[in-house]
């Protein structure tokens, strides 16, 4: 897994490249910026996810770069903002300096901005699928990405800071906050992909367990790992004192937690008139890394 994730993460970083040097030169400072943003590293589990569901279904990579695109710039933008000092006030992204580090806050605003709304520019551009199904992709990504999504869980996280919440709290806010792009990462590879609406509720059942075992176990490595292995400081959660997994059920319960979720996960491919082997591969990955 560890290799086709690396596989993936090249083909979306030459998209990528390639989208971000057809801008014009006009604001060099913030094409550098979500530059630096977009292109930092990290696993693109999300493209990943896009593909693979896609890929099941008999989509091609050409019909799937778009959305795959689309979602690490949706994904890019949140991290840059994330990281700002009205947010996490984190210096390091992946081993290396955030954008508001290595460039200014301003700039790196406009970057996670910019990269945002080139996202739903490249999806309303894609030639290769029908406009039905880009207006599907399009509200698919706009619904997770705002208050129904990664923003409203954002949200809801930094009201929950320095407050006792209860588990179903925590997962509602998980769910929206990391779970809901995951979600439409495989939504997305679905509406491309053409699925039947039995079989996209079984891949939501799916893209659902994993996108919680995902937080889960970053909770779990922020108490468990290093800043060097992770490349972004090490106990954050616990300086914010932040509710996570590890608080609410212990160190041993947060584990136990995540195994379950990766049986549901797995529990939701079965089934499936398709060769799920790569998605039921990456639910292992998600509980098993240590990054």
């Amino acid at each position: 897994m560890k290799q086709q994730l690396i596989s993936r993460q090249a083909t979306v970083d030459q998209v990528i490249q390639q989208q971000l040097a057809a801008l014009p030169q006009d604001a060099p400072r913030l094409r550098d910026a979500m530059h630096h943003a977009a292109l930092l590293g990290g696993k693109r589990i999300r493209p990943f996810l896009v593909y693979e569901t896609g890929r099941m279904l008999g989509a091609t990579d050409q019909q799937l770069a778009p959305a795959a695109a689309a979602i690490e710039y949706v994904h890019a933008y949140s991290l840059t903002h994330d990281d700002l000092p009205a947010m996490d006030n984190d210096a390091l992204r992946r081993g290396q300096p955030t954008c508001h580090v290595a460039f200014d806050e301003a700039t790196a605003i406009l970057a996670g901005d910019a990269l945002q709304t080139l996202a739903f520019e490249v999806l309303s551009q894609a030639d290769q699928l029908s406009a039905e199904c880009r207006i599907a992709l399009i509200q698919q990504l706009s619904r997770a990405s705002g208050y129904l999504g990664m923003c409203g869980g954002q949200a809801m996280d930094i009201a929950a800071t320095d407050q006792q919440i209860s588990l179903p709290q925590l997962k509602a806010i998980h769910s929206a906050k990391t779970g809901a792009l995951i979600r439409a990462a495989v939504r997305m590879g679905a509406i491309i992909g053409n699925a039947s609406a039995e079989v996209t509720g079984k891949l939501d059942n799916y893209a659902k367990a994993i996108g919680l075992a995902f937080q889960v176990q970053d909770d779990i490595l922020d108490v468990t790992s290093d800043t060097k292995t992770l490349g972004k400081p090490q106990g954050s959660d616990s300086e914010l004192n932040k509710s996570t997994y590890p608080v609410l059920l212990g160190l041993e319960g947060a584990q136990q937690h995540a195994s379950s979720l990766l049986d549901e996960a797995l529990h939701a491919l079965q089934g499936l008139p398709y060769n799920s082997d790569n998605l039921a591969d990456f639910a292992r990955f998600v509980v098993q890394r240590s990054r």
